[in-house]
C-alpha cells in the first residue's frame, strides 16, 4: 500500500496542485512489525472546495444582512441595489436557499452526519434562514459546513468559478484589498472563453463575455451584477483547456506590506495581452479577404513583404502597440504563426494538405477518423504540434496514438505534413 501511495498524481487537488503527500492507515501495526519508520509530516487536512464555498456563502449572507437590514429588523431595508431583475435581497435569498438545499440533502444515516443530526434537522427548514444570528452563523460554519451532502455533483471548474465570484462579491461589500487581482482573473477567464465563440453555448453569452473584459463593466460593479455573471458563465468555464486554466485559479490570501510604485512604461502583461489577442482576432476575421490573411487561411507560403504588411495592418488599425506585436511574434515564433492561430486554417485547405491519405481507397475507417480530428484541430488553431497526436482525443481512437492506426511510413508522412503547414505560416 505504501508503494501505491507513492504514485504521482498531477492536478490531484486542482489545476496545478499536484499530489505531495499521502496518508498511511496502519490499523494492524505493520510498520512496527516490519521495523519500518518512514519519514512523516504533521499535515493538516485542507478544507474541501465545497466547504470553502459553504463558508463563503455564509459570509456573503452575513455581509448582505449588515448592509440591508437595520439591527434586529429581519425585513429588507429600502434602497436594495439591483441589476435587472436581480436585487441584493434576491441574491441573499438565493444564496440562503443554495445552502439550505445542501443541508437538506445531508443523509442523517451517514455516520459523519449522524452526530450533527439535530443541527441538520434545524437548518434544513426554510424558516431557520430568514434571519441568521451570530450563534447560527457559527454553528453552520463550524458544525455543518464540512458535512457531506448528497446533492448532484457539479464540475470542479464551475465550483471554483463560483468561489472566485464569491470572493469578488465579498471585496465589493467589505471594501477590502484584492479586488483588482480577482477582477483580472475573471477578465482572463472571459478572454479564454471568447476564443471558444464557435461553440453555441459560448456564443449565446458572447456579449456578456466581452463586457467582462471591458473597464466600463467593472466601474461601480454590484453584487447583483456579479451574481448574474456567475450564473451565465459558470457552466462554460469547463470548456477552457486545462493547460490554459492553470494560471487562473488561485486560492491564497494576500499579505500586504509597504507599497512601492514601480513604472513599466513599455510592458503589457496578463489580461491586457489577452485583450490584444481578442481585438486582433475580431479585426482579422473581419478582413479575411485581405490577400495576406487569405494566404494564411489557405496554407499558401508567405513572403517577408506579406509579414511586414500584417504588422503594418495591426499597428495602423490601433489593434495593438509595437510592444504587443513584438511580444506576439516572440511567443508564437513569428507573426505569421500568431495570426494563423487566430484565424485558423480553411477546412478545404486542411483537407487538401492530407489529400494523399483521404484519397487512398484502402484507407480504414479509424484512419479517416484520425485524419478528420487533425483537420478539425487545424481548422480552429491553424497549426499543430505533433506531440498532440499522442493525447486525447487521438488516444481515444488508439492508446498508442498514430502508431496504433498507421504504419511507420504513414506516421512520418503525417508529421511531415504538419511541419509543412507550420512552415508555410512561418516563412
Amino acid at each position: 500500500m505504501i508503494g501505491r501511495g507513492t504514485r504521482l498524481c498531477p492536478d490531484l487537488f486542482g489545476p496545478g496542485e499536484d499530489k505531495k503527500f499521502f496518508y498511511i492507515f496502519d490499523y494492524c501495526q505493520n510498520l512496527e512489525y516490519f521495523s519500518q519508520n518512514p519519514e512523516t509530516t504533521d499535515g493538516s487536512a485542507a478544507e474541501s472546495l465545497g466547504t470553502r464555498l459553504f463558508k463563503g456563502r455564509l459570509e456573503l449572507i452575513q455581509e448582505l444582512d449588515k448592509k440591508m437590514r437595520p439591527e434586529g429588523d429581519p425585513a429588507v431595508a429600502e434602497g436594495d441595489k439591483g441589476y435587472g431583475d436581480v436585487t441584493e435581497g434576491a441574491v441573499r435569498q438565493n444564496t440562503a436557499e443554495l445552502l439550505r438545499s445542501a443541508v437538506a440533502a445531508m443523509n442523517p444515516d451517514n455516520f459523519v452526519v449522524r452526530p450533527k443530526r439535530r443541527l441538520v434537522e434545524k437548518y434544513k427548514q426554510a424558516d431557520a434562514w430568514v434571519a441568521l444570528s451570530g450563534d447560527s452563523l457559527s454553528e453552520l460554519a463550524h458544525e455543518v459546513a464540512g458535512l457531506p451532502s448528497e446533492l448532484e455533483a457539479e464540475s470542479e471548474e464551475a465550483k471554483r468559478f463560483d468561489l472566485l465570484i464569491l470572493n469578488v462579491q465579498l471585496t465589493v461589500l467589505r471594501g477590502t484589498p484584492g479586488f483588482e487581482r480577482l477582477r483580472d482573473q475573471i477578465r482572463a477567464i472571459a478572454g479564454l472563453l471568447e476564443e471558444k465563440a464557435n461553440i453555441p453555448l459560448v456564443k449565446e453569452q458572447l456579449p456578456l463575455i466581452q463586457d467582462l473584459q471591458s473597464d466600463e463593466w467593472w466601474e461601480d460593479v454590484t453584487v447583483p451584477m456579479l451574481e448574474m455573471a456567475r450564473k451565465c458563465i459558470r457552466d462554460l468555464v469547463q470548456l477552457i483547456e486545462k493547460q490554459q486554466r492553470k494560471p487562473i485559479y488561485t486560492d491564497f490570501e494576500d499579505q500586504l506590506g509597504l507599497e512601492t510604485a514601480v513604472a513599466f512604461p513599455d510592458l503589457n502583461i496578463g489580461s491586457d495581452f489577452e485583450r490584444f489577442r481578442a481585438k486582433a482576432r475580431q479585426f482579422l476575421r473581419e478582413h479575411q479577404n485581405h490577400l495576406t490573411i487569405h494566404k494564411l487561411r489557405w496554407n499558401q507560403p508567405l513572403t517577408p513583404t506579406d509579414l511586414d504588411e500584417l504588422e503594418r495592418m495591426l499597428t495602423k488599425a490601433g489593434i495593438g502597440s509595437e510592444a504587443e506585436v513584438a511580444r506576439a511574434k516572440q511567443e508564437s515564433s513569428g507573426l505569421g504563426l500568431f495570426i494563423r492561430s487566430l484565424v485558423g486554417l480553411d477546412r478545404q485547405a486542411a483537407k487538401r494538405a492530407f489529400g494523399d491519405f483521404l484519397s487512398d481507397k484502402t484507407v480504414k475507417a479509424n484512419q479517416i477518423e484520425f485524419i478528420n480530428l487533425i483537420i478539425d484541430y487545424l481548422t480552429e488553431h491553424g497549426v499543430m504540434d505533433p506531440g498532440l497526436l499522442y493525447e486525447s482525443p487521438f488516444t481515444d481512437i488508439s492508446p498508442r496514438g498514430p502508431e496504433g492506426v498507421f504504419t511507420g511510413a504513414q506516421v512520418n508522412h503525417l508529421i511531415a505534413v504538419l511541419a509543412e503547414v507550420r512552415k508555410r505560416a512561418a516563412s
